[in-house]
C-alpha cells in the first residue's frame, strides 16, 4: 500500500484548471436530463404542489450543505480521487476503496451509460434510425440495438476527447455546459415571462397546499420521493476527483462547489415553479408521456413543434453531462491505483497528453458493457442507498478531521459547522431509514453492492493487481 500522500508526489497530472473550468464541472456534472423527467415520479408520489416544491427545496438545502461541508475537505486535501481521499483520510483506507468500488461499478459508470443512452433516445427525434427496437443483431436473449450503438459512439467519443489531456476536456465542458445552462435559463425565462396557463396557475395555486400535512405519512412520502431530486441535483461531488489539476485549489474548489451547486438549485427551483405555472399538478405533471414533463411545458407554451427544440436541449445536456462524468471519474481510479487498490496500469499518466488514459479507456469499457446490458436502470436504482450512505460518512468524517488532525491546513471552514453537517446526516439517514422500509427490493441489493466490495478488498491488498 502507498503512504497517505504516495500519491500527491506522483509526476503527471498537471495542475490547468480555473476557477471557471471548475465551475462548469459542477454544473455540467448536475444538470442532465433528470430536470425534465423526475418532477412527474415526485408528483405522483406527494400529490401536492407545496409538497413538490418542499422535495425540490428540501433536496437544495441538503446539497448546499454537502457542498459547503465538501469544500473544507477539498481545500485541506486538494488530491486527484476527492471524495476517495476524504474517506480514505478519515475513516480509512476500506472506506475509501467501498466508494471506489461501488463509483465504478455502478454510480460513475452506470450514470454514464444511462446519460449516453437518454442522449441516443432523444437523438431519435431528429434521426428516426436511432431506436431502441431497431435491432442490429440478435443472438438469443442478447440483442444490440441503434440506440445502444449511439449511445456507446458517444461514450467512446468522449473518452477519445478527453484522453488527449484536461484542457481538452474542459474546453468542452465550458461549451456545453454555457449551452445547456442557457438552455434552462430559456425554458424558465419563457415560463414565467409568457405568463402561464390560467387553468393551471388556478389549480396549483389558488389551493396550494391541498393534499399537503403534517404528519407521518407526509414526511415519509416527502423523504421518499426526494430520491428523484437528489438524484437530479447529484454529480456536484465530481469537481473534487479533479482536485490533482486545479489551480489555487484550497481557493477554487470551494468557490466552484458553492457557485456552481448554488446556481443549478436555483435553476432547478425555478424550473419546477415554471412547470406549476403551466401545467396542472394531477393532468399535467403527474400524466406526463414517458415523464416528460419539460417537454410538456414547453408544448404547453410553444405549441406542438416545440418538442424537437427540447429534445435539441436535452441532446446538449446529456452531452456535456456525460462528459465531465467520464472526465471527473477516471481520477478515482487513478487515486485508487496509486494507492495499489486498483490495476496497476490505471495509476499511469501518458506522457504527451498527461492524462490517466488506461483510466479513461477502462470506465469507458465497463459504461458500455452496462449499456449493452440494459440493466443499468436497475443497478442505479439498487445504489441510490449507497449514494447517500457514502456522502453522510464522508461529511461525518469532516468531524473526525476536526478531532483527530486538528492541525490539517484548512483555508476554508464550512459554514454552519457543526450544526449545518449534522443536519445533514440526520435528515439523510431519515431518508436512508425509509427507503430501508419502503423500497427495500432497492436498497438491500444497493447494499449489498458495497458489502461485495469486502472480500474484493482484502483480496486485492493480499495479492496486488
Amino acid at each position: 500500500m502507498a503512504t497517505a500522500d504516495a500519491q500527491a508526489q506522483r509526476p503527471g497530472l498537471i495542475q490547468s484548471l480555473g476557477l471557471v473550468d471548475s465551475t462548469t464541472i459542477v454544473m455540467g456534472s448536475m444538470i442532465g436530463s433528470g430536470i425534465f423527467i423526475v418532477s412527474a415520479d415526485i408528483a405522483r408520489q406527494v400529490r401536492s404542489p407545496a409538497l413538490l416544491i418542499l422535495v425540490w427545496g428540501l433536496a437544495a438545502v441538503l446539497t448546499m450543505i454537502a457542498a459547503l461541508s465538501y469544500g473544507e475537505l477539498a481545500a485541506a486535501m486538494p488530491r486527484a480521487g476527492g471524495q476517495y481521499v476524504y474517506l480514505r483520510e478519515s475513516l480509512g483506507p476500506l472506506s475509501g476503496f467501498l466508494y471506489g468500488w461501488t463509483l465504478f461499478l455502478v454510480i460513475q459508470t452506470g450514470t454514464i451509460a444511462a446519460v449516453a443512452v437518454g442522449f441516443a433516445k432523444f437523438s431519435g427525434v431528429f434521426f428516426p434510425w436511432i431506436s431502441a427496437s431497431n435491432r442490429l443483431f440478435a443472438i438469443g436473449p442478447f440483442a444490440v440495438n441503434t440506440q445502444q450503438l449511439a449511445a456507446m459512439a458517444l461514450l467512446v467519443l468522449l473518452t477519445a476527447i478527453n484522453c488527449l489531456g484536461i484542457r481538452t476536456g474542459a474546453m468542452v465542458q465550458n461549451i456545453f455546459t454555457v449551452a445547456k445552462t442557457a438552455a434552462l435559463l430559456g425554458l424558465v425565462a419563457l415560463g414565467f415571462g409568457l405568463g402561464g396557463n390560467a387553468a393551471a396557475v388556478e389549480l396549483n395555486f389558488s389551493d396550494f397546499w391541498r393534499g399537503a400535512g403534517w404528519g407521518f405519512d407526509t414526511w415519509r412520502a416527502v423523504a421518499v420521493a426526494m430520491v428523484g431530486s437528489l438524484f437530479a441535483a447529484d454529480a456536484w461531488n465530481n469537481v473534487t476527483f479533479t482536485a490533482g489539476e486545479v489551480r489555487n485549489p484550497r481557493r477554487n474548489l470551494p468557490l466552484s462547489l458553492a457557485l456552481g451547486a448554488g446556481a443549478v438549485l436555483v435553476l432547478y427551483l425555478l424550473t419546477n415553479f415554471v412547470y406549476l405555472r403551466w401545467l396542472p399538478l394531477e393532468a399535467g405533471i403527474q400524466q406526463a408521456a414517458e415523464d416528460r414533463v419539460g417537454s410538456a411545458a414547453m408544448q404547453a407554451m410553444l405549441g406542438a413543434g416545440a418538442e424537437r427544440l427540447m429534445a435539441l436541449a436535452i441532446m446538449v445536456s446529456t452531452f456535456g453531462c456525460a462528459n465531465g462524468l467520464i472526465l471527473a471519474g477516471a481520477r478515482v481510479y487513478y487515486a485508487m491505483a496509486c494507492d495499489g487498490l486498483f490495476f496497476r496500469r490505471v495509476a499511469e499518466i501518458h506522457p504527451r497528453s498527461r492524462a490517466p488514459v488506461a483510466s479513461l479507456v477502462v470506465q469507458c469499457a465497463w459504461a458500455c458493457l452496462l449499456t449493452l446490458s440494459g440493466t443499468y436502470n436497475d443497478l442505479l436504482d439498487y445504489v441510490i442507498f449507497a449514494v447517500l450512505l457514502f456522502y453522510i460518512l464522508t461529511i461525518a468524517g469532516l468531524f473526525v478531521l476536526r478531532r483527530t488532525r486538528p492541525e490539517m491546513p484548512r483555508p476554508y471552514r464550512a459554514i454552519g459547522y457543526p450544526w449545518a453537517p449534522a443536519l445533514y446526516i440526520a435528515v439523510a439517514a431519515w431518508i436512508e431509514v425509509m427507503l430501508l422500509i419502503y423500497k427495500p427490493g432497492y436498497t438491500w441489493p444497493g447494499l449489498g453492492i458495497v458489502v461485495l466490495g469486502l472480500p474484493v478488498y482484502y483480496l486485492w491488498r493480499r495479492q496486488g493487481a
